[in-house]
């Protein structure tokens, strides 16, 4: 396969190589997918979803300053007109999209929870169909069936529904969350450069959580226990580094070689994989007609992105989880 070129920070072109893009993607979601397992076991030990929230988006906000600092610190100003779109992705994107995660995978097996959430481009195709009255293909229609087919699986309603009824509304609530990110995204969050608007947006994300819960009330003392034999410290590390600031920054140069769109479908892995890194590490097995709702809900998700006609509404990277 040949590759095309494209500008990068320097001006100069770049190879884009499309391979390469889709191993960061996998790569990326691999580290996402971890990181729900790691963060539920955060939250056995005792920290609550917004503790955790407020204690990922301060440290990412913290590594990423940094790493902007040495980058493009120019890129940091902002004007007070940037303000409601900072504001707002951070507060959709950066904190209420993790933390309704966060509280649905308290009450919900992992994969579940992230079933749920990745409705979301589901959701903005439909904003886009009878909100913004754009033309759609007819697949949005067979992907919204699949996808409702699928949530019904998983959730087994035919009988009593066995799911925590919190959980299930929290996993939507993320997903109503990050479509809101997606839409605020469309209208001009992208025209900052990706570091310093996650940079930002995680400042405000921390802002507002240590509004919510101030640091004094922070248990510190969880630091020093374990959770199932591992440090919680380290796993925080883990949601902080590796399942936060490493898969976003594997995402944002993955963006170089593939167009959104494309990023996101083969980011369908990360539910994948999430379902199993839990079933391997929390006994959480889903039984065969939970995962055959989930092969549905990634099918008709999958044909609800690819359903909107207008290029301009490609979708973002989908902010940490």
């Amino acid at each position: 396969m040949t590759t095309r070129s494209a500008p990068s920070a320097t001006g100069t072109r770049s190879a884009v190589r499309p391979a390469l893009g889709a191993v960061m993607v996998v790569l990326s979601g691999a580290l996402f997918a971890i990181n729900g397992t790691v963060s539920k076991l955060v939250m056995r030990a005792g920290m609550d979803p917004l503790q955790l929230t407020t204690l990922r988006a301060t440290a990412a906000f913290v590594g990423l300053l940094v790493l902007t600092l040495a980058v493009n610190p120019r890129s940091l100003r902002f004007s007070r007109r940037d303000l409601p779109v900072l504001l707002g992705y951070g507060l959709t994107g950066f904190a209420l999209v993790p933390l309704l995660y966060f509280i649905a995978i308290s009450r919900l097996p992992v994969g579940i929870a992230l079933l749920f959430e990745y409705t979301a481009p589901l959701l903005v195709a439909l904003w886009a169909r009878f909100g913004q009255r754009q033309s759609v293909r007819p697949r949005l229609w067979i992907g919204l069936g699949l996808s409702l087919a699928g949530l019904a699986a998983v959730a087994e309603v035919w009988g009593n529904l066995r799911l925590n009824s919190v959980g299930i509304l929290a996993g939507l609530g993320a997903a109503a969350m990050l479509a809101v990110y997606y839409v605020i995204g469309g209208h001009g969050a992208a025209r900052r450069d990706p570091l310093s608007l996650t940079c930002l947006s995680y400042g405000a994300a921390a802002v507002a959580g240590a509004v919510i819960r101030p640091w004094w009330r922070f248990p510190g003392h969880l630091l020093g226990t374990t959770s199932d034999g591992v440090p919680v410290w380290l796993l925080c590390c883990y949601v902080v580094l590796l399942g936060s600031i490493a898969p976003y920054l594997l995402l944002t140069a993955a963006l170089r070689h593939l167009p959104p769109t494309s990023a996101g479908i083969i980011g369908m892995v990360e539910p994948v994989f999430a379902g199993a890194v839990a079933w391997l590490v929390l006994g959480e097995a889903l039984t065969p007609v939970q995962l055959t709702g989930a092969a549905l809900i990634l099918t008709g998700v999958i044909l609800a992105e690819t359903a909107r006609t207008a290029t301009s509404e490609t979708l973002p990277d989908i902010p940490p989880t």
